[in-house]
């Protein structure tokens, strides 16, 4: 069994800082681009790269957790490798991820003034985590870029498996902060009604990284799915 974290839009690895010290043999991904390499182009691309990554590591029995745009992959990993996946945790996603306008546009002119773009757009998504581990995030995501970023919300665009998600088959968590206002408590809502089996977890005062603002609490919910499997 191999459990994978798989991160957002625009971020590494280190979004998960507090599951990987608390779950011990996992591991959580970056994907090319952040910020090495070349990022994919879309959320499919990224689910071939991670499918690649697997099999050279020669895992099994994967549980993936996935936030936002790494939720996206983790469905479309589990609708394209069924027969790999033991257990699904989807953190602040949705079958269908839209991305108004206005934000990639400010992403856009990001690539032009990054220090804007940090303060402006970047700073205020990660205000309720600890500043220890805030600070070492968005100097990652800084590192990562704008450019990076909107290509990464541009396949989240894109995104929308509304009409294929009820064939996961995989037992299924669906976590979510009341006041995420990238993804919804709908989206998740939506998560846990179509696929069948999957349970749904509101996180009271937790905002699209509610994974990091509230880890004790997220990581409790985590082991407990776990512990089902």
């Amino acid at each position: 069994m191999k459990f994978i974290f798989i991160h957002g839009s625009g971020n590494t690895g280190l979004v998960w800082h507090y599951q990987t010290r608390h779950f011990a043999d996992s591991e959580a991904i970056s994907f090319p681009g952040h910020p090495e390499g070349n990022p994919c182009s879309s959320i499919e691309d990224y689910t071939g790269w991670l499918h690649q990554y697997v099999l050279e590591k020669g895992y099994s029995e994967l549980i993936l957790a996935g936030h936002s745009m790494g939720g996206a992959v983790a469905q479309m990993y589990a609708l394209d490798y069924p027969q790999d996946i033991k257990g699904l945790i989807l953190i602040g996603t949705g079958a269908r991820l839209r991305v108004r306008p206005d934000f990639l546009s400010l992403m856009e002119a990001g690539i032009e003034a990054p220090t804007t773009w940090i303060k402006n757009s970047v700073e205020p998504f990660y205000s309720r985590v600890d500043p220890a581990v805030r600070e070492k995030v968005i100097n990652e995501v800084a590192d990562v870029g704008a450019r990076v970023q909107l290509n990464d919300f541009k396949c989240c665009d894109e995104f929308d498996i509304m009409d294929r998600v009820h064939q996961i088959t995989a037992p299924t968590l669906v976590i979510c902060g009341t006041e995420d206002e990238m993804t919804p408590v709908k989206y998740s809502q939506y998560l846990a009604n179509k696929i069948a089996g999957a349970r749904l977890i509101i996180i009271e005062g937790g905002s699209h990284f509610v994974f990091m603002e509230k880890p004790e609490e997220v990581n409790r919910d985590i082991g407990e799915f776990l512990r089902g499997l």
